[in-house]
C-alpha cells in the first residue's frame, strides 16, 4: 500500500517532538499502522529559526494554507495553538476532505461541537488525544477502554504548572509568588501565567473529558473556574496538619440533578493516590460503575510526551482510512445523535465540604458568633483548629472543616461572617473532596 502523507502545522516544541518520534520509530509505527507514514510537508512561521528536529527531508513552507490545499496530503497535524488562525486552518482542512490531528485543547473545548459536525458531514476524523494531559492516553481510555461503563465521576491534576507550584509550597515551605517566578524561569509557566494559575487551561481539558465521560456537548462556558493565586503558605501547612493536601483539580460528576463541571483548589486526603502526584506530573482518576476507580498518570506536557499522543492519533487514523466513516469511533465517544442535553449545574448548586480559614480579632464570643451563623445556614462543623494569636496584631486564625453543604448556603454564611466587626479580613475557602471509590 502507498504511504500516507501528512502535513504538520507548527514546528515548535510539540511539532519538533512529533517529527523526532515519527522519524526515530518509523519502522515500529509502520508495523502498527500497516502502512508507512511520510512527513510530506511542514509549515512554520519562521523558517530561519532553529528547530528541535531534522527537517532536511521535509518540504517546508511558511504558509500553512499550502499544506491545507495540497491534494497529496491526507492528514493535517495542527500544532499551532490558539483559536484564531488554527480554527480557520482546521475548518478548511476538513472542507478539503483531510483528517485532522490536533493538540489544541482550547480549539476543541470552545469550537469542538462545530468542528465535529463539519467533520461528520465530510466523512473525516478529528483526533485530539494530545489536547488533554499530554502523553497520558486518557481520551482513548475513556472513549474506548471504559465504553462498557457508566462513568460516575472523574477528577484530575491536569495542569503541570499549578501542580509544580503547590508541590514546592508544600515540600519546601515557599510562597506562591516565589515558586511562580521559578516556574516561569524553568519554562513551566508563560510570561503571562493566567491560563495556568487561574485554571483556564485545566477547564479546557475538563470540558473535553466531561463530554466524553457523560455524552454531552462541549460546554466550556459553563465550567466553573477558580485559580490558586490566593493559596497561602499557611493554608498548605494547615491542610498538612489536618491530614490533607491541596491540589488544583478539575472535577466532573454526574448527579441526579445534572453534571458538575468545576476547576478549583481542593483539599484531598493524603492517603489518596492523587494527593501524591507531585511536580509537573498529571494524573486523572475516572470512576466507572463496573470497573471502579481507575488512575491514569504520566507526563502532562513536554515535547516527546505530547508527541507520543499525536503520533498515536496519526496511527489510529491511518488504520481507519479504509473504514466506513459511520463505523469509526465517535469523536465524543457517543454517537452524535445520542448526545444528551444534561444540564451543567451552577456552582451554587454543588454540594461539597469546605476548609475555612478565618482571621478574627482576639475577643471573647467571636467563635460563638461564627458557629451560630454556620448553624443557622445548616452547616455542620467537622473539625476546628484554633491557632495562637499572631504576635503584635491581636489576630486569631481559626481553621474549620465542615460537612457537605450546598454552596449557596456557604456563600450566605461567609457573607454574614465577613460582615462581623470582629472579622477584619476576607475568608479563605477551599472545597474538599474525599475521592473515595
Amino acid at each position: 500500500m502507498q504511504s500516507v502523507k501528512i502535513g504538520i502545522l507548527g514546528l515548535g516544541t510539540v511539532g519538533s517532538g512529533t517529527v523526532n518520534v515519527l522519524t526515530r520509530n518509523s519502522r515500529e509505527i509502520s508495523r502498527r499502522a500497516g502502512r508507512d507514514i511520510e512527513i510530506y510537508r511542514a509549515a512554520d512561521r519562521d523558517l530561519d529559526k532553529p528547530k528541535g528536529c531534522d527537517t532536511s527531508a521535509i518540504n517546508l513552507t511558511d504558509d500553512a494554507f499550502d499544506i491545507i490545499n495540497d491534494p497529496d496530503i491526507q492528514i493535517v497535524v495542527e500544532l499551532i495553538g490558539g483559536t484564531g488562525v488554527a480554527k480557520e486552518l482546521v475548518m478548511k482542512a476538513i472542507e478539503n476532505g483531510k483528517h485532522v490531528v490536533t493538540a489544541n485543547k482550547a480549539l476543541i473545548a470552545m469550537h469542538g461541537n462545530e468542528l465535529f459536525e463539519l467533520a461528520q458531514e465530510k466523512g473525516v476524523t478529528i483526533s485530539f488525544e494530545a489536547a488533554v494531559a499530554g502523553g497520558i492516553p486518557i481520551i482513548k481510555a475513556m472513549r474506548e477502554g471504559l465504553a462498557g461503563n457508566r462513568i460516575e465521576w472523574l477528577a484530575g491534576i491536569i495542569n503541570g504548572t499549578g501542580n509544580f507550584i503547590l508541590t514546592e509550597m508544600r515540600e519546601k515551605g515557599r510562597d506562591f509568588a516565589d515558586v511562580l517566578a521559578e516556574a516561569q524561569a524553568l519554562g513551566y509557566a508563560e510570561a503571562d501565567p493566567t491560563f495556568d494559575i487561574e485554571g483556564i487551561d485545566a477547564a479546557h481539558k475538563l470540558t473535553i473529558m466531561a463530554s466524553i465521560a457523560f455524552g454531552i456537548p462541549l460546554q466550556f462556558d459553563k465550567c466553573y473556574t477558580e485559580g490558586i493565586s490566593r493559596i497561602a503558605q499557611e493554608d498548605v501547612l494547615n491542610a498538612n496538619e489536618l491530614g490533607y493536601r491541596i491540589k488544583h483539580l478539575g472535577i466532573a460528576k454526574k448527579t441526579t440533578a445534572g453534571v458538575e463541571l468545576r476547576v478549583h483548589p481542593t483539599l484531598i486526603p493524603q492517603r489518596r493516590l492523587l494527593a501524591n502526584v507531585n511536580g509537573v506530573m498529571n494524573a486523572v482518576v475516572v470512576k466507572g460503575d463496573a470497573v471502579g476507580p481507575t488512575l491514569y498518570y504520566g507526563a502532562g506536557a513536554g515535547s516527546e510526551a505530547t508527541a507520543s499522543a499525536v503520533v498515536a492519533d496519526i496511527v489510529d487514523i491511518v488504520r481507519a482510512l479504509t473504514t466506513d466513516p459511520e463505523n469509526r469511533v465517535p469523536h465524543l465517544a457517543f454517537q452524535p445523535d445520542a448526545l444528551k442535553d444534561t444540564p451543567i449545574l451552577p456552582m451554587s448548586e454543588v454540594v461539597t465540604s469546605y476548609y475555612l480559614r478565618i482571621h478574627t480579632l482576639d475577643k471573647p464570643g467571636v467563635l460563638a458568633d461564627i458557629t451560630r451563623i454556620l448553624s443557622n445556614e445548616g452547616i455542620n462543623i467537622e473539625a476546628i483548629l484554633q491557632k495562637q494569636p499572631e504576635e503584635h496584631e491581636g489576630i486569631v486564625p481559626i481553621i474549620m472543616l465542615t460537612q457537605a453543604v450546598v454552596e449557596k448556603n456557604m456563600d450566605q454564611a461567609i457573607a454574614q461572617i465577613e460582615a462581623l466587626d470582629t472579622v477584619p479580613d476576607s475568608i479563605m475557602r477551599i472545597r474538599m473532596e474525599s475521592l473515595g471509590g
